[in-house]
């Protein structure tokens, strides 16, 4: 190798020189600083996303410890209806009705509920609709995987944020 470097005359040497450092300098710019460039980039965007999330995040913290200090059902009409009542009746109305094995009151304001082969989409719909609306949190939840693609086995207990379970 160094016979044939010798062997080049001294232009020909400046221009592989010169190529050799070309071609680094491009590999380093393409192995290094555009992937780091890019991913500033995107960490910037990601990081801009983050303080809009935080700054949303701030503003909503008077209007729910608001609500919170009002009582999680203050305001919710109920018809008089008992939670298991409620539960039942707003199940039969979103069409779940016929999913619901078992629906069991476990005391004073908290109810468990036991479904079989409902289709996850319209179920957690439901929970996430009906709970807020009617001043009512998820105390606990399981859901397994049913038969059929989408469907699952569920359990919830539900707790009436009024009083106070």
């Amino acid at each position: 190798m160094t016979a044939w470097w010798r062997r080049l005359a001294a232009r020909e040497r400046r221009v592989l020189v010169a190529g050799g450092a070309l071609a680094a300098g491009l590999l380093a710019w393409a192995l290094i600083w555009d992937p780091l460039a890019v991913q500033r980039s995107r960490l910037d965007a990601e990081v801009r996303q983050a303080e809009a999330d935080l700054a949303w995040m701030r503003e909503a913290v008077p209007r729910l410890l608001a609500r919170r200090a009002q009582g999680t059902g203050a305001g919710l009409d109920r018809a008089g209806r008992s939670l298991p009542a409620l539960a039942d009746a707003s199940l039969r109305e979103h069409g779940l009705g016929a999913h619901l094995r078992r629906l069991e009151p476990l005391g004073e304001g908290r109810v468990s509920l036991s479904f079989e082969g409902v289709g996850f989409d319209p179920w957690i719909t439901w929970l996430e609709g009906f709970a807020p609306r009617h001043g009512i949190r998820v105390e606990e939840l399981v859901v397994d995987r049913a038969t059929g693609p989408g469907m699952v086995d569920a359990r919830v207990v539900l707790v009436d944020g009024r009083s106070g379970g």
